[in-house]
């Protein structure tokens, strides 16, 4: 990241490794992870566009069955740079761990800090479809005219996507992708096309393709030369059109329909 110029990046998206000893990370004290983390933040800051966001994806560190928030524990991190939080998306997904002797995990979060006040946010190409289409004003001076936004509404800050298993078009060797829908919603709203899309811990490359998907420049690095190798082969995949993602806002499977439904 030192490589990268000063306030050239417009979104930095990443999802850091979670100090739980995955064979991607060596597993240290909370301390020592969090002085780790530090120092990557205050590089993304430093590169980060005055218009431009931060989103931090994480879940939580496992103690002996005790588990710590690490968006709780990284917040004064990010506070400390001046930083503005300005959403705590929560990821929802159906499927993971099935835990003994604590209730099952099945969300991690997505820290949104800004560098100003004034940064770069468009809702319309990520709103969703209301839950009343076509509802309309039925009193009053607008009676007759939609109630609704015409485009569809805005998403909340609870995002129900499927997280990458075995059945998942998407899924390589890697045990936690992201689902590039996860990050496509992000590189939409807070991005223009050309901009710069940086994630550092890039991993097989998913914030890199939704950003080049969108006519943005991905920019990603990581210390594994197998997931760096998989993330070249995927961008190769989406140049020549052959690369299997999930559609964003795709349905989600429900079993209870009927056989079609979702």
């Amino acid at each position: 990241m030192r490589t990268i110029p000063d306030a050239s990046v417009h979104l930095v998206v990443t999802s850091p490794p979670y100090n739980l000893g995955k064979d991607y990370e060596r597993r240290s004290s909370l301390d020592a992870y969090l002085a780790a983390q530090a120092e990557v933040v205050v590089e993304a800051v430093r590169v980060l566009h005055p218009r431009g966001s931060i989103c931090w994806q994480v879940g939580n560190f496992v103690d002996n069955g005790e588990i710590v928030p690490l968006d709780v524990v990284l917040y004064d991190i990010f506070a400390k740079q001046d930083l503005k939080l300005r959403n705590r998306i929560v990821w929802h997904f159906g499927h993971g761990l099935h835990c003994k002797r604590r209730l099952s995990g099945r969300y991690e979060t997505i820290n949104w800090w800004t560098k100003t006040d004034d940064y770069t946010w468009h809702l319309d190409p990520i709103r969703v479809p209301p839950k009343y289409p076509g509802k309309r004003h039925f009193k009053g001076p607008k009676a007759g005219e939609l109630s609704c936004n015409p485009l569809g509404k805005n998403p909340s800050d609870v995002w129900e996507i499927p997280n990458v298993k075995s059945n998942h078009p998407e899924k390589t060797v890697h045990p936690c992708q992201f689902p590039v829908e996860l990050i496509e919603r992000l590189v939409l709203s807070m991005t223009d096309p050309g901009d710069i899309v940086l994630d550092p811990y890039m991993g097989v490359g998913s914030a890199v393709i939704a950003a080049e998907m969108h006519g943005r420049t991905g920019y990603g690095c990581d210390t594994s030369d197998e997931y760096v190798a998989i993330a070249r082969q995927r961008l190769g995949q989406l140049a020549d059109g052959t690369l299997r993602t999930r559609p964003m806002g795709k349905p989600i499977y429900n079993p209870d329909l009927p056989r079609g439904g979702h």
